[in-house]
């Protein structure tokens, strides 16, 4: 099971970050697999484009996020949990790799993954905020290829020594890069998002280690191409899982091996129940 800590601030003070720490070592403490944590560099109005939730504990969604709202680095957050824990993965959700340049953050996440031991589980993503990519002079409208590059240049600099990487928007030669992550291939990669087009299915065959959908859409098509590129099932996060024994025996048939939980959506009164069906569920999935 992994457990989404706060990113709505709703629950403690958007500065209590020793706070945060405290729940990852608890909920390693509890039996959770993993704690993940998201990340914006920085917000525009239009984050709130769609309106604000209803309930502010829930899990803020593209255009319904409060401008306001607190981001600090999820990079520095995992470190410090790293540093107090000894078992829970430790799930960058989200980065939004396009607003560095793939040296900069392949050293970043390969340096806390040799920190952590190999804990740590990658979400690379381009996002959705066009204010946040002109705020800082990245082209939105090229992000998609910028990721591709990144994932490509990663792979090269978690192998190769001295490593070279010759790409339309990045290019590097004679680097030496080290230390190397802790894992060969460098950190795990979960691919995902809202929906599934063909330029993300291509991703996660060609480099993840996991499908992180937003939402619950069908993984069949996913499971078909991997097989198609020689590879086994891709294992499969599925957010908030449902009640219904047959739609999880189905969910296990499509690759599904993770479930991931927020309680801070959840009203006090209904903590405790919601832990105890997550236990149910997660013991499905054992």
């Amino acid at each position: 099971m992994c457990l989404i800590l706060s990113e709505n601030w709703t629950m403690t003070s958007g500065r209590d970050l020793p706070g945060l720490v405290r729940w990852a070592r608890e909920a390693e403490d509890a039996g959770f697999d993993s704690v993940m944590i998201s990340e914006h560099i920085v917000l525009g109005p239009a984050a709130a484009s769609n309106g604000l939730m209803r309930n502010p504990r829930e899990y803020a969604l593209p255009g319904n996020q409060d401008p306001a709202t607190p981001w600090p680095s999820s990079v520095v957050l995992l470190s410090a949990i790293a540093a107090v824990t000894a078992r829970i993965r430790l799930v960058a959700g989200a980065v939004i790799a396009p607003l560095r340049h793939p040296l900069l953050i392949a050293r970043e996440l390969g340096s806390l993954d040799l920190l952590s031991g190999g804990r740590l589980v990658v979400l690379p993503t381009v996002s959705w905020l066009a204010q946040e990519y002109a705020a800082l002079g990245v082209p939105f409208g090229r992000r998609g290829d910028l990721l591709d590059e990144h994932l490509r240049a990663w792979a090269v600099l978690w192998r190769d020594t001295p490593a070279a990487f010759a790409g339309q928007h990045y290019s590097f030669r004679d680097v030496y890069f080290e230390p190397k992550a802790f894992r060969p291939g460098g950190p795990m990669l979960w691919l995902g998002g809202a929906g599934m087009h063909r330029r993300m299915l291509e991703r996660i065959v060609s480099y993840g280690d996991g499908f992180n959908p937003l939402g619950r859409p069908d993984p069949a098509e996913l499971q078909r191409l991997a097989a198609e590129a020689g590879r086994g099932p891709v294992p499969v996060t599925v957010w908030s899982p449902p009640r219904d024994p047959q739609l999880l025996e189905q969910y296990q048939e499509l690759g599904v091996e993770r479930c991931v939980f927020g309680l801070a959506a959840a009203p006090a009164d209904q903590v405790l129940p919601r832990l105890a069906h997550y236990a149910e569920v997660a013991q499905r999935f054992m």
